[in-house]
């Protein structure tokens, strides 16, 4: 009877908003808002209500979708956070792209609440002036999916109204680890086929996910289902490195290594299909201890410093090549190239395109490591150049085999000549004569070699 009690107490507690329970506390200026943005147990009706409100509030950052309905027929919204003045940042580049979600299972309230948080942060931000929020919201696009399994979450349940764990229903090695309630197939789930439908539509060049859980106090990264460091462990141990040094004690581990082995899950999905770099942000278990009404601004506080590191840096999860010379002696070209990103590219290749805008020389591939310098030796006997021509990097911006290919212009202000009578390259344009300027990524000359002992 004193379980049963108990257990009634529990759940009606967990559906009180904080705010009208909670002692007076004093807010940290770091994390703007009003306690009502404090939940234990946030309802898909309250939530509901709630993302309505930020966009009919603040239209100019907040748009509201749904991306599908869970088995019960409930919205999965999706709060999307951006200055929407404007499709591309101040200086015309393509936004980053960030994609978050909460609630996979239903009884774990602080994950979901970690995800309503990283929402309403940034709105508060906005309209607080927070230079912070406005550089990211004028840079970023958030795409946030605050409750995954209202079903769940609205019973006090792990799983979807069809006893599913939803968060090993993904087609990644689906039901190939030792598991419980898997589904009857990968994406047998209206929840998980919309979540990866919106993956897959709107948020398929992502540069970072982050799906949020309960349980144990950790960040995975992948594999669950492997104890192998992912193809890009540079970059999660960057990320490592820069978090607990800087941020956080928190422990960041491979998922099999770190938890238990897992498949079929969000996060692997998300890398090794999608090629997003992913995390399952686990925050600890104390919600279950009755009678603990913490303002959730200051109970994930912590978590809440991870995630704006995360997303604030979100620029440098991918390799971004800086190419700073191209040198052609004979039939050999010198790529001087730089990586600014964090992450590595396995198959790079240097590619010369015609007036016409035609790749006619793509180089062999070449490899560039996260965070460093490169002179890639290049067989260039098969180059031939014209006027008007101009140059391009073709790269994968993760290892992960899954990574999204990039086509980027390198700026050329060439000048050229030669004499060898061997080498393809066109004669005739005169000594330091330009071939053509496409922009600003790097200056390429080409010098022959006497005049370059003469120097």
């Amino acid at each position: 009877m004193r379980v049963a009690v108990g257990l009634v107490l529990c759940m009606f507690l967990a559906s009180i908003p904080i705010g009208s329970a909670q002692s007076d506390s004093t807010e940290q200026e770091e994390w703007p808002g009003d306690p009502i943005d404090s939940h234990i147990h946030l309802t898909w009706a309250t939530l509901t209500l709630d993302v309505n409100d930020w966009a009919d509030e603040y239209p100019e950052i907040v748009d509201v979708t749904s991306v599908g309905e869970s088995e019960l027929g409930k919205s999965l919204w999706v709060v999307r956070l951006s200055d929407w003045s404007n499709e591309t940042k101040p200086n015309g580049d393509i936004k980053e792209i960030v994609y978050i979600d909460g609630g996979h299972h239903g009884n774990e309230y602080l994950g979901t609440a970690l995800a309503y948080l990283s929402a309403k942060w940034y709105i508060n931000g906005w309209a607080e002036g927070n230079q912070e929020a406005i550089n990211v919201l004028q840079n970023t696009e958030l795409h946030i999916l605050i409750m995954l399994n209202p079903d769940g979450n609205d019973i006090d349940t792990r799983w979807n109204i069809n006893q599913v764990d939803l968060n090993r229903n993904y087609d990644h090695y689906w039901n190939t680890c030792p598991t419980t309630q898997p589904g009857s197939s990968a994406f047998s789930e209206s929840e998980t086929s919309a979540n990866s439908n919106y993956m897959n539509t709107v948020v398929p060049d992502a540069d970072l996910y982050v799906t949020m859980h309960t349980g144990v106090w950790i960040m995975l990264y992948p594999w669950g289902k492997w104890p192998d460091q992912p193809s890009d462990w540079e970059l999660y141990h960057q990320i490592r490195e820069d978090v607990q040094e800087n941020i956080s004690s928190i422990p960041i581990q491979n998922a099999n290594q770190g938890l238990y082995p897992n498949c079929g899950t969000s996060r692997d999905y998300g890398y090794g299909v999608m090629g997003y770099p992913t995390f399952t942000f686990e925050t600890d278990d104390e919600q279950f201890v009755p009678g603990s009404f913490e303002n959730l601004n200051e109970r994930l506080g912590e978590e809440m410093d991870v995630m704006r590191y995360l997303i604030d840096n979100v620029w440098y999860w991918r390799a971004r090549l800086d190419v700073r010379s191209i040198d052609i002696v004979g039939d050999s070209l010198t790529l001087d190239v730089v990586n600014q990103g964090q992450a590595s590219t396995s198959n790079a290749t240097l590619q010369y395109l015609n007036s016409n805008g035609e790749v006619t020389w793509t180089s062999s591939s070449f490899s560039v490591n996260a965070t460093n310098s490169s002179l890639v030796n290049i067989d260039s006997r098969n180059l031939s150049m014209e006027d008007s021509g101009s140059w391009q990097l073709y790269y994968q911006v993760r290892v992960i085999d899954a990574a999204r290919w990039v086509s980027e212009p390198i700026g050329v202000e060439a000048v050229m000549s030669t004499n060898n009578e061997d080498s393809n390259l066109l004669i005739g344009y005169g000594l330091f004569n330009p071939i053509t300027i496409i922009g600003g990524l790097a200056v390429v000359s080409l010098f022959r070699k006497d005049e370059q002992d003469e120097e």
